[in-house]
């Protein structure tokens, strides 16, 4: 059975993101690799066809997570317009962080100008970073030891990227099957992501975070493993991850679908009755599988892994972000976010939403870039 859990009065006023402006494409990527290429005389365009990642994007060489997760929680504070004196806990949620100590939820909160008077802290779960924030925060909300906290976290894949390109091509034990176990660190692209959960007294939009389940199977903790040195702005340590991508896939999915046959009942809803949904964006066979296993319709998912490839823990609240943004989500529909992560672990929050907040002009998304991502997604009523 699934750990299980409801709220009274919590609400989620709003998904902020930050996306990294240099783009590397899978055809580049697919050149830089191909020593490799040519010595296991790979087809180029094999990596696209696979994954359905047309893209991922890099944040500058050397500049810290927490430099662009304070700029993300700038973009949320001014969506929201909420009194940073309010905000009683700021967690950075993220794998990449800026050192090994202190957290780097330390500085981000410093260069935010927070109350002083609040929780300030880091959380590791992968690629379920921010969802455990957001359990974490709706957790104090609702024992109303806070009235308000921010989940933030940045992903940065540069250094994954680079250490995996040149140990692939210089490593010639490597071969068509071995190099399975680096496919997944391929699929990798940086960005960041935040959001601000309140009280009832505080909210102006009533999107009320109804609750969710949590179900793990930690038999299948060694099927993705990394060494990489994720704090200092990325700089790795030279050692890489290695997944076992077919077989997370089904465990994963099998995890995923033993919760959701307790999520729906759990919060009084059906498979039917979910309007939309946000997921964690691994690959297109994922997907497909996931929502097939879950008897779910494809097109009430908001896409993102074409054009930002994996980015982690912010992929789900990226998603969400520019879900919402981009009018994919209407007032009155109910919201499914479902994430797994390795671990394994899953976590599955339901949401009434209600209304969407306007985004600055001087922060909306350009218009050409989310006309892109609306491109991506079959907007129905």
């Amino acid at each position: 059975m699934s750990q299980r859990f409801r709220y009274q009065n919590v609400y989620v006023e709003a998904f902020s993101h930050l996306l990294p402006g240099e783009v590397v494409t899978t055809d580049q990527l697919e050149g830089m690799l191909s020593p490799l290429y040519k010595r296991l005389k790979l087809p180029f365009g094999r990596l696209e066809l696979m994954t359905g990642i047309q893209e991922r994007r890099l944040w500058p060489a050397g500049t810290l997570p927490g430099d662009h997760s304070v700029r993300t929680v700038e973009r949320l504070l001014r969506t929201t317009g909420i009194d940073r004196n309010k905000v009683g806990a700021l967690i950075h949620a993220s794998v990449c962080r800026d050192y090994q100590e202190p957290a780097t939820a330390c500085a981000v909160h410093q260069r935010l100008g927070l109350s002083q008077q609040g929780s300030v802290f880091d959380i590791s779960n992968a690629c379920l970073g921010l969802l455990t924030g957001i359990t974490q925060i709706a957790n104090m909300i609702e024992l109303e030891q806070i009235e308000a906290g921010i989940v933030v976290g940045t992903e940065s894949s540069r250094t994954l990227m680079e250490t995996t390109i040149a140990a692939m091509n210089a490593d010639e034990s490597i071969d068509r099957q071995t190099i399975k176990r680096a496919f997944a660190s391929l699929t990798i692209g940086s960005g960041s992501a935040a959001v601000l959960l309140t009280n009832r007294r505080l909210s102006r939009t009533r999107n009320r975070l109804l609750g969710g389940v949590v179900q793990a199977n930690t038999d299948q903790c060694h099927l993705c493993r990394s060494e990489i040195d994720v704090s200092a702005g990325g700089r790795g340590n030279g050692q890489l991850m290695w997944t076992d991508s077919g077989t997370l896939l089904q465990e994963g999915i099998a995890v995923a679908h033993h919760a959701f046959s307790e999520f729906c009942p759990h919060l009084g809803w059906s498979s039917e009755s979910i309007d939309r949904f946000f997921c964690h964006q691994v690959g297109r066979a994922h997907q497909q599988l996931l929502f097939e296993r879950l008897e779910l319709e494809t097109e009430k998912n908001f896409v993102t892994l074409p054009l930002l490839g994996n980015t982690g823990s912010v992929a789900l609240p990226t998603a969400a972000s520019l879900g919402t943004e981009s009018g994919f989500v209407h007032d009155g529909q109910r919201v499914g976010l479902l994430g797994i992560g390795s671990g394994i672990n899953v976590i599955m929050l339901g949401i009434e939403w209600n209304k969407t907040l306007s985004v600055p002009e001087e922060d909306a998304e350009p218009v050409d870039r989310l006309r892109r991502f609306i491109g991506l997604n079959s907007i129905t009523d």
